[in-house]
């Protein structure tokens, strides 16, 4: 059967062209492009002169600079009024992170946040094993970046609506997911500085002055 269709197949290409492919621009011809209306032709500038004012805009307020300035240091400077708990914690995940993260920042669609102490590997290997992911638990330098981070760009579909609270417990129970901090521990402005990373001392402070900036 497979060969009788075979010379069906080649007589039903008679006298037609050649197919050279979907994507062969020969099979596409461009029209003509109209020698007066020529699209490399220079705008005209608007006549007279630009007002000093476009009329729209409205001056940057003190408060308003203020409600904006929130990112947080290193060291703890800029952290908010505020506290969270492992468990309120738990319940804010599971709301509003674990449909990207799953239920316990392990096994969702996005990659994970959690590295337990059991699973980490000695070193830093980043470079060496291609599917070691960085995490919460095995990268992540600084737990008041982390609140930083997550307070202006989390959850992914409504950045910057979780009130400082409920940053403060989702930090705490992913530290706690990570063997970082006891279940029992209260992250707030005071507590969180002094979590001390697995991967701080893989991180240093640039030094250098005077020159060009590094980033």
């Amino acid at each position: 059967m497979l060969t009788a269709l075979v010379p069906l197949a080649a007589c039903g290409t008679r006298g037609r062209s050649t197919d050279r492919g979907p994507t062969d621009p020969a099979d596409f011809p461009v029209p003509p492009i109209d020698a007066s209306r020529s699209p490399l032709t220079t705008a005209a500038a608007s006549s007279g002169r630009l007002p000093t004012r476009f009329g729209f805009g409205e001056p940057a307020s003190t408060a308003l600079i203020d409600s904006l300035d929130i990112d947080v240091q290193p060291d703890g400077n800029g952290l908010p009024p505020g506290h969270g708990t492992v468990a309120q914690g738990a319940a804010v995940f599971a709301l509003h992170c674990a449909s990207c993260h799953g239920p316990t920042g392990l096994n969702g669609p996005e990659r994970p946040l959690v590295t337990e102490p059991k699973d980490r590997i000695p070193g830093f290997p980043f470079g060496q094993l291609r599917y070691y992911f960085p995490t919460v638990g095995n990268y992540w330098p600084y737990a008041p970046t982390l609140f930083s981070y997550m307070r202006k760009a989390m959850p992914q579909d409504g950045p910057g609506s979780l009130d400082s609270d409920q940053v403060y417990a989702v930090v705490a129970y992913l530290l706690w997911r990570n063997g970082i901090i006891d279940r029992d521990s209260v992250m707030n402005a005071g507590t969180l500085p002094r979590v001390v990373m697995p991967a701080r001392g893989r991180f240093v402070v640039d030094p250098r002055r005077g020159g060009p900036e590094v980033h």
